[in-house]
Order: C-alpha cells, then structure tokens, then sequence
C-alpha cells in the first residue's frame, strides 16, 4: 500500500470490522442505560402524584364533618389527583384516619391520609427490574377546633 493510500485510508486491512464489534458490544450497555433512565423517571413521577393525591385526600377529608364522608371524600380526591397526574397504578389504596372526629368541639384534631400506589414497570422489560413498585405517602390535615363534627 502506497503511502498516499495510507493516508487517506488511515483504517488498513486489519482494523477493517472493529467498529461493528464496537457497537455490538456498546449497544446492550447504551440500551440498558435508557432503560434504567426510563424506570427512575417513572417512579419519580409516581412519587410526585402520590403525594400530590395524599395531600388533597387529607385536605378533602378535613372539609367533611363526619367520619364517613371524609372517607368517602377522601377517596374521590385521591382518584382524581391520580387521574389528574396521568399515574395508572396496579393497585390503589386509600386509608384515612378519622379518629379526629371523635374528639368534642374546641379540641385539636387531625385527619390523614395514607395511600399506597403499585406502579406497573413490567413493560419496560430490563433484566432484574422488578415488575411493579408500590409506593406510599402520607399527609395530615388539621380538623377545624370549633366546627362541628358528628
């Protein structure tokens, strides 16, 4: 090989298919990686709606003056914080304490609410990611002291 042909073919015979062993090698990895990126950014977002739904669950239970429409109340507002943010869980769960509306008129009393959200991560298909994660946040409401409450 002449030494003009060397240089403007600086890749000779014996370098000639690295590059695709390159890419076999580097595309697994790069894919992997995106993968991964996808998975945090789900849960993320789950994070962010699930203690957005707690919050005004607590928030809706507290405006309620008995026990059971707070739960039911609470519920509601979970459902459509969660429907608001684009989250789709496996399973829902919505827990509310209302033991705060037991308590006589003029004394502190909080209302919370916890809710338990199973994110679906089994479509992303990445090797040892788990199929779901369930994610959990919890907010207190405080009770209005001289509001009345049954």
């Amino acid at each position: 090989m002449s030494r003009l042909a060397r240089f403007l073919n600086p890749r000779s015979g014996r370098d000639l298919g690295s590059f695709s062993v390159e890419v076999a090698i580097l595309a697994p990895c790069l894919i992997a990686i995106l993968c991964l990126m996808i998975a945090f950014g789900r849960i993320t977002d789950a994070k962010g709606a699930v203690d957005s739904a707690a919050r005004s669950a607590a928030r809706a239970a507290s405006l309620e003056r008995d026990a059971g429409s707070a739960q039911q109340q609470a519920q509601a507002a979970a459902a459509r914080s969660l429907d608001g943010d684009g989250i789709t869980c496996r399973t829902t769960s919505v827990v509310v304490d209302t033991a705060g509306y037991a308590l006589d008129i003029g004394q502190d009393a909080t209302v919370t609410a916890t809710i338990a959200c199973t994110a679906d991560l089994s479509d992303i298909g990445l090797p040892g990611l788990p199929g779901s994660k369930t994610i959990t946040a919890s907010w207190t409401s405080p009770l209005d002291t001289y509001r009345g409450r049954q």
